[in-house]
């Protein structure tokens, strides 16, 4: 899939919204992708999976993880493409961690995958995680990366199937809220 094709599927879907959103990140934008308009649908996933799994086939990964909750749907369908394995972290104490008897050996090569990141911080503790088990963090797979390319994951490297400059402001900072333009409840576009 080219880039215009899986911005064409997320239009399609109604996964990318304008109006004004409060992000998982904390900071406001006047766009939220919501991935789930696109991932409800099995073969869109399987489809954008596929196509994220293409660009990492010959990394010898082994394992494929994505924190929970996106994660999942993404490390499952990138790993059935690359006939690896499929698990997932989640926060435990507020800590990133593997639960439910999931382990990494260590030297076991390790793809991570991220539906939207703006600034990489879930990423960063899989990453760490991953780190602690002694297995090497190989690459970083996001279906849509809305950071301008700002983000940065250490010597990690990435790839997106999407790319979107859009502007964030800190809470204090926001040109919406100044401006009195109402929070949109997800799921609504902001018209």
């Amino acid at each position: 899939m080219t880039e215009e094709q899986v911005k064409e599927l997320f239009i399609k879907t109604q996964a990318i919204m304008e109006g004004h959103f409060l992000l998982t990140s904390g900071l406001h934008s006047p766009m939220y992708v919501e991935k789930f308009n696109v991932l409800q649908h099995p073969k869109y996933t399987e489809q954008l999976c596929k196509a994220l799994a293409d660009k990492f086939v010959d990394q010898q990964i082994q394992t494929v993880v994505g924190p929970v909750t996106g994660g999942i749907l993404l490390a499952h369908e990138v790993g059935k493409a690359l006939g690896t394995r499929a698990i997932f972290t989640e926060r435990e104490n507020g800590k990133m961690t593997f639960r439910r008897g999931f382990k990494l050996a260590p030297g076991e090569r390790v793809l991570i995958v991220e539906d939207i990141v703006t600034t990489g911080g879930s990423v960063k503790e899989v990453i760490e995680v991953i780190l602690e088990s002694g297995a090497i963090p190989v690459a970083v797979g996001l279906l849509v990366d809305r950071s301008g390319g700002k983000i940065d994951f250490g010597d990690v490297p990435y790839q997106a199937l999407l790319h979107l400059d859009v502007t964030t402001y800190a809470p204090d900072d926001c040109q919406l809220c100044k401006d009195n333009v109402p929070m949109t409840k997800r799921g609504r576009t902001g018209k």
